[in-house]
């Protein structure tokens, strides 16, 4: 329907990886959805495994359970729809389901900068305050830190998204992307949109850059009282208790850096495109893995749930 110059936008098209041969589509077809299975198994095993086992109820694992969560929602967002567009060639997407998919990547993505930083501070008690770890860490304090860390996301994405989709679009509707992002879907609005992209930008940086501050301030001092340890098997084991969520802060902000913090110059869509896969779905993925692999404690408690369910099973038969 025409209003004034501008035509009334009712769906988008998500132009996802049309750009390539319909052979290389279904083999990233069949990649992704081996991740996205990988990645709901994964990350749900985390989930039973750390409610199930008694020796896993300690704070770093509820704080595990909650990034597991977030995980998931994460590749729910995203992912489902992206096979959609690959296997199906199903690239549209309502105007509502669109603005719902940004206002959920918004909130996972913005609560995960948070829970990240969060996990980081349960590292800092438990190596630098070990005594006090347990009266620092009761069940309320984790409750209010797992708040403070999914509470931001609703904010952030409540206001950018209902900005970003008050603007008037233009006829075109192709999204230059695999999902509905805030830059690609910006580029279709017929607007001046000025105000929105200082907003946005400087909404980015302190999402990104609040959490990472919070991050290293409690490595420092995670470092420098490693360092007072006096033995070489004291400071492994310290160390080696928080190499799995270094890995996993490393892999998250080095992408999310890479996606939106390059100059433009060098941010072409297909660039973003890949770079934007390593935090949306490899990611989530490795989580898990490298909580499972790197960790003895996650090892023995599968070990564990497995035998005990082994045995349930075999009682039953």
């Amino acid at each position: 329907m025409a209003e004034g110059n501008w035509t009334r936008v009712s769906e988008f098209i998500l132009m996802s990886f049309s750009s390539l041969p319909t052979e290389i589509q279904s083999l990233l077809f069949l990649t992704f959805l081996f991740i996205y299975l990988v990645t709901l198994l994964g990350n749900s095993l985390i989930i039973l495994v750390t409610l199930a086992d008694p020796m896993l109820h300690s704070p770093m694992y509820f704080f595990l359970r909650n990034l597991s969560f977030l995980e998931i929602g994460f590749n729910l967002v995203i992912v489902p729809k992206m096979l959609g567009t690959l296997i199906a060639q199903d690239t549209t997407i309502s105007f509502l389901g669109c603005a719902t998919q940004m206002y959920f990547f918004f909130f996972f993505g913005v609560s995960e900068c948070f829970l990240l930083a969060t996990m980081a501070y349960d590292r800092y008690v438990a190596i630098c305050s070990p005594l006090h770890y347990p009266v620092i860490m009761k069940p309320r304090t984790r409750a209010k830190l797992a708040a403070f860390s999914w509470f931001p996301g609703i904010p952030m994405a409540t206001v950018q998204t209902t900005w970003l989709f008050s603007f008037p679009f233009c006829g075109i509707n192709k999204v230059n992307h695999f999902f509905c992002d805030s830059p690609p879907v910006l580029r279709l609005v017929c607007a001046d949109t000025t105000l929105f992209e200082i907003y946005a930008i400087i909404g980015t940086i302190l999402v990104v850059m609040i959490p990472c501050l919070l991050i290293l301030c409690s490595y420092t001092r995670i470092t420098a009282a490693i360092l007072k340890i006096p033995s070489a098997k004291g400071k492994h084991k310290a160390f080696s208790t928080c190499s799995s969520h270094l890995l996993v802060v490393s892999l998250f902000y080095v992408s999310l850096s890479l996606t939106y913090f390059r100059p433009k110059s060098n941010n072409s869509p297909e660039s973003k495109k890949v770079l934007s896969l390593c935090y949306t779905v490899v990611t989530p993925m490795l989580n898990p893995i490298i909580y499972s692999l790197r960790n003895s404690e996650v090892k023995n408690a599968l070990s564990r749930t497995f035998h005990k369910a082994m045995g349930v099973r075999t009682a039953f038969c």
